[in-house]
C-alpha cells in the first residue's frame, strides 16, 4: 500500500482529502503543522501532498526543501489558493511534481495522485540506458555519470528517460507537458524551458537541441 502524506491546515478540507485517498486504497498520514511534517521526513512515504500556505512559521516551501536534502525521488504535489505561474516556477524549482489551485475537486487531486503514482513506480522492461558518460537505471531511477551518482528531481529524471527513449525525435512543448505533467496540466509552458535548463545544467554531455519557435530534440 502506497503512503500519502498530506500536510494541509484547513482541518475539514483536510478530512475531505483524506477520506477520498483512503477510498482510493493509500494509507493517508496527516499533518496540519509545517513543524510536524518537518519531523516525520525520513519515514516512509511515497507522496507528499503539501499546501503552500500554513498557519504556522513553516511554509511548504520550508518543508520541500527539507524533503529534498533526503530524498530527491519522493513525488510533491503543491496546493495553494494562489493561482500564479511565479509560485509554480518556485514549486518545480525546488523539486515539486505538481501544483493544484484552490478550490480544487477532491476526485481530480485523487486521479493526479493516481498518476504521478503510476508513473513514478511502474516497473520498466528495460532496466539501464547508456548515453555518452551516462549510465541510467530504470529501476532504481538513478543517474551516473562515470560512476558516479548525479542527483535529478523526479520530472528532471521523467523528461531524460523521455528523450532517452526518443532519441532523435522532436517533441513541442506541448507533447513535453503532456508527457511529464500530464493532458490536464493547466499552465505555462515557460515550465518546460525551466525544467529543459535544469536539466541541461546537471547533464552538460546531453546533446539536447532547441528548434526554434517548436521544442526539444535530443540527438
Amino acid at each position: 500500500m502506497y503512503t500519502v502524506c498530506l500536510v494541509e491546515d484547513e482541518v475539514d478540507l483536510a478530512n475531505l482529502i483524506k477520506t477520498y485517498l483512503e477510498k482510493a486504497g493509500y494509507n493517508v498520514v496527516n499533518f496540519t503543522k509545517g513543524s510536524d511534517a518537518i519531523n516525520y521526513i525520513g519515514n516512509k512515504v511515497h507522496i507528499w501532498i503539501l499546501d503552500i500556505m500554513l498557519g504556522d512559521d513553516i511554509n511548504g516551501y520550508d518543508i520541500i526543501k527539507a524533503i529534498r536534502e533526503k530524498d530527491e525521488e519522493v513525488p510533491v504535489i503543491f496546493t495553494s489558493a494562489r493561482d500564479q505561474d511565479l509560485d509554480k516556477i518556485l514549486g518545480l524549482e525546488l523539486g515539486s511534481d505538481d501544483y493544484i489551485t484552490k478550490p480544487y475537486s477532491s476526485k481530480e487531486l485523487v486521479l493526479r495522485v493516481n498518476k504521478i503514482i503510476k508513473r513514478v513506480y511502474k516497473d520498466e522492461s528495460t532496466t539501464l540506458i547508456t548515453y555518452e558518460d551516462y549510465s541510467v537505471d530504470l529501476t532504481k531511477r538513478m543517474v551516473f555519470e562515470e560512476g558516479k551518482e548525479v542527483k535529478l528531481t523526479t520530472l528532471e529524471f521523467d523528461l531524460l528517460v523521455l528523450f532517452l527513449k526518443n532519441r532523435d525525435k522532436s517533441f513541442t512543448r506541448d507533447e513535453i507537458l503532456d508527457a511529464i505533467w500530464g493532458s490536464d496540466y493547466f499552465g505555462s509552458d515557460r515550465v518546460v524551458d525551466d525544467l529543459v535548463r535544469r536539466l541541461r545544467k546537471k547533464l552538460p554531455k546531453l546533446n539536447l537541441n532547441s528548434i526554434y519557435r517548436y521544442g526539444y530534440r535530443l540527438s
